[in-house]
């Protein structure tokens, strides 16, 4: 389902947009449509990748490390 909005826009930016979308064999309201359907889908593929990068963050990754030994326990004779 569609809905229709109404912007409020500069007339020298309709009127190139006007061309733009001539160019591209498309209309304003396509262009505007795409133009934020991808910004939505970026917005939401940037919080998901931010939120499995968090809880990566929390739960920590065990890299098997061990203190080095201590200087009394490397010179030990």
């Amino acid at each position: 389902m569609k809905t229709n909005i109404t912007l409020k826009l500069d007339a020298d930016l309709i009127r190139e947009a006007k061309i733009m979308a001539a160019e591209q064999g498309t209309s304003i309201s396509a262009l505007l449509g795409e133009r934020l359907a991808t910004l939505v889908r970026e917005q939401k593929a940037y919080d998901s990748a931010q939120r499995r990068a968090l809880a990566r963050m929390q739960k920590g990754y065990d890299l098997g490390w061990s203190p080095p030994p201590t200087r009394d326990q490397l010179h030990e004779r």
